[in-house]
């Protein structure tokens, strides 16, 4: 779903044919980042985990050269990217899967914005705040689901204690960092407490067809497990 909602912002906001600079922060083991490089993009990865960034440049060595000299890779701290880059030398910045981990993600999220030119793509994925209780809710943990409506604290399918973001916070940090909110989605809205290694259903277009829609459609999109907002740098 985010693949799917990511190209068409991209499509929507550049010329067709343009090789964008794009730079994935956090970007794990590289399959965002490895599929922009494969369509043509110039792409820089940062990742932090000494595990994913080595498995980050296995997957790379096994690329044709073309797309191995459109993609470089650096260990590094998303905290840390006016370390490594100067303001405005990308055209899209992606930050899937970070802010959860991140205890004050305003800061991290200021920095990001600098890295983008006039009219790049900022692109966020992150645990919707909004929506905590219903995971356990319907799973029948009902003290759970209690709890979950007055905080932003919880714990993973890893076990460990991350947070979530709301809508609202978003959207206001946005604003003020110079990339306010031109689009947002909801990502796993009917198949978030599906069990991990479940068996892909026979119907997966369909499957996929509904939460694409839902994830774009009020009120279910509201309702995600996860929201992609895309920002876009004034």
């Amino acid at each position: 779903m985010v693949t799917r909602q990511l190209d068409e912002q991209i499509v929507g906001r550049f010329p067709v044919g343009k090789r964008l600079r794009v730079l994935d922060v956090g970007m794990g083991q590289g399959t965002q980042a490895l599929r922009l490089a494969r369509a043509g993009h110039q792409v820089t990865g940062l990742e932090q985990d000494a595990k994913m960034v080595a498995a980050a440049r296995e997957s790379l060595a096994g690329e044709p050269e073309g797309i191995r000299e459109r993609m470089r890779i650096i260990e590094g701290d998303g905290r840390d990217t006016g370390v490594h880059f100067l303001p405005g030398s990308f055209d899209v910045v992606l930050c899937h899967g970070v802010l959860m981990y991140v205890e004050e993600p305003d800061p991290l999220l200021a920095g990001l914005a600098r890295m983008l030119a006039h009219g790049g793509l900022l692109s966020l994925l992150v645990r919707n705040g909004d929506a905590l209780a219903i995971r356990p809710g319907l799973s029948g943990d009902w003290s759970g689901a209690l709890a979950a409506f007055d905080t932003t604290a919880y714990r993973n399918r890893l076990g460990l204690d991350v947070r979530a973001d709301r809508l609202k916070d978003l959207t206001s940090t946005l604003a003020g960092i110079g990339a306010p909110l031109h689009a947002w989605y909801g990502v796993r809205v009917f198949t978030d407490t599906a069990a991990d290694g479940a068996e892909v259903p026979a119907d997966l277009e369909t499957l996929l067809a509904v939460e694409e829609k839902a994830g774009r459609t009020d009120p279910y999109r509201g309702v995600a497990a996860l929201l992609h907002l895309c920002g876009v740098r004034g």
